[in-house]
């Protein structure tokens, strides 16, 4: 029993010693953190346009040119033309018809005054004056109607040049030129990459949790940065049983249908200590922190780990916010070693 007592003093004496002998190591750290946080559930997104559509031909007709791919159109500028000389005939002949009726009209009502000298002389039948206006009623209901006509056929033609309903840019031609199309065939597709956000889909246990307005954390390859929530539709799939999420996406370098990552909270927030990922040691069964201590020696703290945060983790142990701890240069450490932090003498 001496003997082992005598081993253990041994060795505690050549460990202080070895201590005090060592000099102290170059470590880097950081600061616990004391914040109310929630915890995130990461889902997968794409970055879309919130105007993207197939724009269809209103009229019949050839195509005589359609915009090529990569084009930018603005608000209100052709990206196509049909072909409209049928349909200038159709106008010309809907103008003499109209010219027409005018020039019936005149005669009518010429007619219908000379009717009326007449029965005031008593020298007409009152059928005759009755017919007259009739005629003269149904001819002006004619050139309305003929009116209406010309009107019908100048939208038409009008419509032969298909304009773009939103600024964009032609990311696929569907038809092209020297075709005929029938109303309602799409043309091309027209994308507003001005306008863009930011589509997910989340499940719907975190639904209660998500809300417009709240800031969400974005990674988009290498790069990370939050956004608002926008919209929340809360509506579920009865297969998925996900629901959609929209996000701005402010960031001119996501190009649409750029795939991105978003954390989401699925908890309700609560006040914890989190520290960088790099401070946790693991040695065997062991889970710890090495704290810095006033003097600048390090001591072994005992943590449990809690819900992710990032580059963040909730540690539960004797740990309070602004207590250094090392993030670099851990894996020699013993307890009681004395440091020296990087980018101080």
């Amino acid at each position: 029993m001496k003997r082992i007592l005598l081993t253990i003093i041994t060795i505690l004496i050549h460990t202080m010693a070895w201590a005090q002998d060592t000099p102290p190591a170059p470590v880097a750290v950081d600061e616990a953190r004391v914040d109310t946080f929630a915890a995130a559930l990461w889902v997968s997104g794409t970055v879309i346009s919130r105007n993207d559509a197939r724009i269809a031909a209103e009229t019949d007709g050839r195509i005589t040119w359609v915009a090529e791919a990569g084009m930018r159109i603005e608000s209100g500028e052709p990206f196509a033309t049909i072909d409209d000389t049928d349909l200038q005939l159709e106008l010309s002949d809907n103008r003499a018809q109209l010219e027409s009726l005018r020039v019936q009209r005149r005669y009518q009502e010429s007619n219908l005054e000379r009717l009326n000298l007449l029965a005031a002389n008593h020298n007409a039948a009152v059928n005759q004056l009755d017919e007259a206006r009739s005629q003269l009623e149904m001819t002006i209901q004619a050139i309305r109607r003929a009116a209406i006509t010309i009107a019908q056929t100048q939208r038409r033609i009008d419509q032969s040049r298909v304009l773009a309903p939103f600024p964009g840019i032609v990311v696929e031609r569907l038809v092209q030129a020297g075709e005929f199309v029938s109303r309602g065939t799409q043309i091309a597709r027209l994308v507003d990459t001005e306008k863009r956000e930011i589509r997910a889909r989340a499940p719907l246990t975190i639904s209660s949790y998500v809300r417009e307005g709240l800031e969400v954390s974005v990674k988009h390859q290498d790069r990370q940065s939050l956004s608002p929530v926008t919209r929340v539709i809360p509506v579920g799939d009865e297969r998925s049983r996900m629901f959609e999420v929209r996000i701005a996406a402010n960031d001119p370098a996501w190009v649409i249908g750029s795939p991105v990552r978003i954390a989401l909270p699925n908890s309700d927030p609560r006040e914890l200590v989190a520290i960088p990922r790099d401070a946790l040691v693991l040695r065997g069964s062991e889970m710890f922190v090495l704290r810095v201590t006033a003097d600048n020696k390090v001591e072994k703290i005992q943590v449990d780990t809690g819900i992710g945060l990032g580059e963040l983790i909730e540690v539960i142990g004797d740990l309070s916010g602004g207590d250094r701890v090392v993030t670099r240069g851990a894996e020699r450490l013993q307890a009681g070693q004395a440091v020296v932090i990087s980018g101080e003498s």
